[in-house]
């Protein structure tokens, strides 16, 4: 992967108080904090895995009934 330049924003003082990132860089953060938060809920973890070994769609009308009661528990 490309070098990513990143760039420090400093206060009067010289401190750093803040970044500027690529956006590509910010989207692959943000995706992984989502993932993360996404993984500690057991439900969620195990839903997950099961996605990611699946082979074929699921319809949505069966989508919908599984988030519908998601929200009920």
């Amino acid at each position: 992967m490309a070098q990513r330049s990143v760039q420090y924003v400093s206060d009067e003082n010289g401190r750093p108080v803040g970044v500027i990132v690529p956006i590509e860089l910010w989207r692959e953060i943000e995706s992984e904090r989502e993932t993360a938060y996404l993984l500690k809920s057991e439900a969620m973890k195990r839903r997950l895995l099961e996605a990611k070994d699946r082979r074929a769609g699921v319809p949505l009308e069966d989508a919908l009934m599984d988030l519908a009661a998601n929200e009920r528990e």
